[in-house]
């Protein structure tokens, strides 16, 4: 029974290690600021990318984006964490951040 406990406290201890970490990770890659939406347009002018222009599209925070959206990279000067898990794009002038596996839109600039 003292094995059982000792093993179930470290298993514990261990999961709550798993979840705090997560949760900090999940903080520091949502933050977002106005310089990154500005950075958004200016680089997909650069780079020539088509703005979708869709008034019937109106992407919000949690929305998933239909696979007829093209997302793109972030810009090589956009410095967050994980940037590799997020893509880009701009509808209705408005530039969009969205996870890449999900697609779904964590930020949005009005």
């Amino acid at each position: 029974m003292r094995t059982f406990l000792i093993t179930f406290a470290a298993a514990t201890a261990i999961l709550a290690g798993v979840a705090s970490a997560q949760v900090a990770s999940t903080t520091t890659t949502s933050t977002w600021t106005n310089q990154h939406g500005t950075t958004f347009r200016e680089y997909s002018t650069t780079q020539n990318y088509p703005v979708i222009t869709d008034p019937a599209l109106k992407p919000s925070v949690g929305v998933i984006l239909p696979e007829t959206v093209k997302v793109y990279e972030l810009p090589p000067t956009v410095t967050v964490p994980s940037a590799e898990t997020y893509s880009y794009t701009i509808i209705n002038n408005n530039p969009v951040v969205v996870e890449r596996k999900t697609r779904k839109v964590i930020h949005t600039w009005q």
